[in-house]
Order: structure tokens, then C-alpha cells, then sequence
């Protein structure tokens, strides 16, 4: 497998039930439109470690439009399916009325593109950060059982915003307000002088 950081997105247009109920037909950059976009992809509707990341992916939705981010859901379930499932309140098994897109991938071809389409059937959980020029800045791929940390995606998020307006890198475990470093030697030995 070829990692797709530093690539441009592969593009999609597919069947995307939109935070309004709405069912229209829409492409990776329709919906980016000029912001960050995290993209991520989760086995299927009306299961149970996947509500719980999208009912959380839904709550923290505020923190990624402060960052200018929009939140892109795909599975391999049809948009009718999506659709019920937005319908069916969490206490009967669904997620409620989550404000971000929903996409279906009936063809399972956007899972091939990014890599993450297992044996051929759903996908993996892959979290693909991709910037405004739509390029992948971060990835991660979690098998079934394991449930992303929405927190780590806004962290991983903010890193990015800084070395973009600032120039320098995020070491292991930053977050905003820690201090950064210069990217070159002396940055990296003064870093390690003051912290480690």
C-alpha cells in the first residue's frame, strides 16, 4: 500500500446526504470549498463502534468550523441507508441528526482510492486531513474494533494551521500554546534542552 500523504485527494462525486436531509450528488471539492476537510471512512450504518465516532465527530463539529474544516463521513451503505440512520434517534440504534455529510460509496471505488476498502467488502476507519489545496496532509488507519480519538484529529488539525502560518515544526505530543521548534538542528537541540 502507497501511503497518499503529501498526494493530491482522490476526487469523487457520489450520492451525499447533506446536514439538512437533503440528497444530492457531490464531489470532494464541492465540499471542501476552499477549507480544510477531514475525511473519514467508517465500516458501515447501523453498527456499533461507528455511532459512537459519529455522534462524537458530531459534537466536536463547532472546533473544526473554527479551524475552517469540514467533516466528510463515508461508508459503503447506500445514501437511503445514511439517510435512516440520520432518522433513527441514538436511543433506537442511530445517530441522530448529525450536521456534516454523509457519502455514499455503493461502488466501494472512493475506499479502493484511498486505500482503505477491506477484503473487498467495508471500509477500514481511515482519517484523511487534507488541506486547501487539497492535498493529504495527515492519514491514519484504524482496523474495526478500534475507535478514532476525535480530539487527536482537532490536535493534529491545529499542528498543521501552525507550521502554516509559522514556519516551525510541532514535536511529539504538542498542542497550541506548547512551544514548537525551528527546523533545523539547533532548533531541535534547543527544544530538547528545554524539555526532555
Amino acid at each position: 500500500m502507497t501511503s497518499l500523504v503529501t498526494q493530491k485527494a482522490p476526487e469523487f462525486t457520489a450520492e451525499t446526504v447533506m446536514p439538512d436531509n437533503s440528497i444530492a450528488p457531490k464531489s470532494l471539492s464541492d465540499l471542501r470549498g476552499g477549507k480544510y476537510a477531514v475525511l473519514f471512512f467508517y465500516p458501515l450504518d447501523f453498527t456499533f463502534v461507528c455511532p459512537s465516532e459519529i455522534v462524537a465527530f458530531d459534537k466536536a463539529l463547532d472546533e473544526f468550523k473554527k479551524r475552517e474544516c469540514e467533516l466528510i463521513g463515508v461508508s459503503v451503505d447506500s445514501q437511503f441507508t445514511h439517510f435512516a440512520w440520520k432518522n433513527t434517534p441514538c436511543e433506537k440504534g442511530g445517530i441522530g441528526n448529525v450536521q456534516f455529510p454523509l457519502v455514499a460509496d455503493l461502488s466501494k471505488d472512493i475506499a479502493r482510492s484511498y486505500g482503505v476498502l477491506f477484503q473487498n467488502s467495508v471500509a477500514l476507519r481511515g482519517l484523511f486531513l487534507i488541506d486547501r489545496d487539497g492535498v493529504i496532509r495527515h492519514a491514519v488507519i484504524n482496523d474495526l474494533p478500534l475507535g478514532r480519538n476525535v480530539d487527536e484529529a482537532i490536535r493534529t488539525l491545529d499542528a498543521l494551521q501552525y507550521t502554516e502560518k509559522f514556519g516551525e515544526v510541532c514535536p511529539a505530543n504538542w498542542k497550541p500554546g506548547d512551544d514548537a521548534m525551528k527546523a533545523t538542528t539547533e532548533g531541535v537541540a534547543d527544544y530538547l534542552a528545554k524539555h526532555v
